[in-house]
């Protein structure tokens, strides 16, 4: 009897094994854990955080987490930029934005990159004074004008791609490729919850009281 339960755990190892060959889960008795729950009811083991036992919500959890990976990433975007033309990693980004997305208005980018019109306006004219966007007539319609990426942007861009990539990659840290998958499909649902809100343009003052869930 003790040797059927043992060779029906080793049997258990070997499946852990060859399912976790992508390292979604650690290689300890705590992610054999994990995988068996999840094997058995198709939900992850929740997992403990600081202040659960005195009530702190997964809420909580959830929004400090996200204001702590913004600044780890800031960090990163610093270091990227260091010594170079870039002033702050806003410029790369709008400037990134342009290259990917094409010509826009103004508000445009601004909105694109969740900004407010003053801090977007700011960036937008120091990009202009460096020469790395230009404005011209939208072809859609001739009153307005549209931002569009100069030679200027694209070399500062190139010579500057290198780091910002090798910073993007350290701010996803030592997830596996499964879980990058993952954590992109629930930030995409959180964005896009979020977006809905931000696009109703709710003053501070009404912000919490229009937006009940």
């Amino acid at each position: 009897m003790k040797y059927k339960l043992l060779k029906e755990f080793i049997g258990l190892l070997e499946e852990f094994e060859q399912e976790n060959l992508d390292g979604s889960y650690s290689v300890d008795v705590d992610g054999f854990k994990r995988w068996i729950v999840t094997k058995e009811t198709g939900s992850p083991v929740e997992p403990s955080w600081e202040g659960k036992e005195n009530g702190r919500s997964a809420e909580s959890v959830i929004s400090t987490l996200i204001v702590h990976m913004n600044r780890f990433a800031k960090s990163y975007s610093k270091a990227a930029i260091w010594e170079s033309d870039f002033s702050t990693q806003e410029e790369f980004i709008y400037l990134i934005t342009l290259r990917s997305f094409g010509e826009m208005t103004k508000m445009e980018l601004i909105r694109r990159n969740i900004h407010e019109k003053p801090a977007g306006m700011a960036i937008i004219n120091r990009l202009i004074k460096q020469g790395w966007i230009g404005q011209q007539g939208s072809k859609s319609d001739r009153r307005s004008k549209v931002l569009y990426i100069t030679e200027n942007g694209l070399l500062a861009l190139d010579r500057q791609m290198g780091k910002i990539r090798h910073a993007t990659q350290i701010v996803s840290g030592d997830l596996t490729y499964s879980e990058k998958i993952t954590l992109i499909g629930l930030l995409d649902k959180l964005s896009k919850f979020h977006q809905v809100i931000y696009d109703r343009n709710i003053t501070p003052d009404k912000l919490l009281e229009e937006v009940k869930l």
